[in-house]
């Protein structure tokens, strides 16, 4: 047996020890698998070509290969992740000893703290890179674009999060069907905006969807919490969810991708269409209706371990595997073309290069995930000017990502 082996089973064993007897593995399981999803949908959907002046742009593989779409139905699941999210906030909201308003700053912050790190580093990259290093300026455009992709979804989470204790009252008012609402407010949305009278409908309307296409989620994990929701219902959701789906893909024209693709008009999820809702009800069912099965799982310590190492890296995660990517990307443009790299994603080939630069991607976040995990605790030791020079720099990257600078 190897050291490593020896070393990994140890750890196991650990992890297995010290967690309590009452601690909710599928939850975590379900948490772990969403989160990995969202690094590995972006480094397999995303990819990068090469202008002549050497800088790089987003691409995706999508824009040639329409039939990967279906990929995305996998890899899009930030509806359990809500779902999950919903479900723990109300054990945590149970379990407050202080006011809601404490509760609540207590989990805003363990969000933005994370946040806050990433963009203040990148803040003061930015000038390194460019007039240290010679990075162009479009490359790092692209690279302030991708890095705070999924930070929107950081603030909505945020929003969602401060809305639970009403979202508690409607669970214990209304059950399951306290998402319903929801769910027509964004029909009503598509209808205005893809309908009979989409050419009078002013573009910004769009946004009204942003808020209940999260929450539906969120709202059914937290009805969940609440023990309002029967594996009845979750049939109703898995075979409700997946009819719906069905019907806005082959009958109603909406795009079969879950996330943008380059040169289209329609999107999916930037805001959340109805297509996105009816494939969160759908995993939502499936998850609840898995739950039992997922727990008995992970008793196995071998398995176990690993989901509690992806949860306690959660914001590490999905802050930096961006940078991840991009640590790779932006030093092999000076060397041309590479396949899954750099260069047009519009082979079978780059998709295949592509799958063999994902384990280094992951080695990549690990290393980087060593030093700004950091940032996930408290900042105890930082002080009022340290906190006000992180937000001026993490400002300062929002307006250059947004291209507002």
């Amino acid at each position: 047996m190897s050291t490593l082996t020896t070393m990994a089973r140890r750890t196991a064993r650990k992890i297995e020890s010290g967690t309590p007897a009452h601690r909710d593995r599928a939850i975590d399981g379900l948490r772990a698998l969403a989160l990995l999803a969202v690094p590995t949908g972006h480094w397999l959907l995303g990819g990068f070509t090469l202008s002549s002046d050497g800088a790089i742009h987003n691409a995706s593989p999508l824009g040639t290969f329409a039939g990967l779409a279906p990929v995305s139905w996998v890899l899009q699941m930030l509806g359990i992740f809500f779902l999950v999210g919903g479900y723990a906030s109300v054990l945590s909201y149970r379990r407050r000893k202080g006011s809601t308003g404490e509760w609540l700053k207590g989990r805003l912050a363990r969000l933005g703290r994370p946040v806050l790190g990433v963009t203040a580093v990148w803040a003061a990259l930015l000038p390194v890179l460019h007039f240290g290093v010679g990075v162009p300026v479009d490359s790092l455009r692209t690279a302030s674009t991708l890095v705070i992709q999924p930070l929107w979804f950081v603030g909505v989470y945020t929003v969602v999060t401060a809305l639970t204790p009403l979202c508690v009252r409607a669970a214990r008012r209304l059950g399951v069907w306290a998402a319903a609402p929801l769910l027509g407010s964004v029909a009503v949305v598509d209808f205005l905006r893809y309908g009979p009278y989409a050419d009078a409908v002013p573009s910004w309307l769009s946004l009204l969807n942003i808020l209940p296409g999260w929450l539906f989620a969120y709202q059914l994990g937290v009805s969940w919490g609440e023990g309002r929701v029967t594996r009845r219902h979750a049939w109703a959701l898995l075979l409700g969810g997946a009819a719906l789906f069905a019907a806005l893909l082959l009958a109603f024209g909406y795009p079969a991708s879950m996330v943008g693709v380059p040169g289209e008009a329609r999107t999916n999820s930037h805001p959340p269409s109805l297509l996105v809702l009816a494939l969160a009800a759908a995993q939502s069912g499936a998850a609840i209706l898995l739950r039992d099965r997922l727990g008995r799982l992970l008793k196995r310590p071998a398995l176990w371990a690993p989901v509690v190492v992806v949860n306690l890296s959660a914001m590490t995660i999905l802050c930096w595997h961006q940078t991840a990517m991009l640590t790779a990307a932006i030093p092999a443009s000076y060397l041309g073309e590479i396949p899954g790299l750099v260069g047009a994603p519009d082979s079978v080939g780059w998709i295949l290069a592509r799958l063999a630069w994902m384990p280094v991607f992951a080695g990549l976040l690990v290393l980087i995930g060593r030093y700004a995990r950091g940032f996930e605790s408290p900042w105890a030791k930082t002080g009022p000017g340290r906190r006000t020079l992180a937000g001026l720099l993490a400002a300062g990257f929002a307006v250059f990502a947004l291209g507002l600078a």
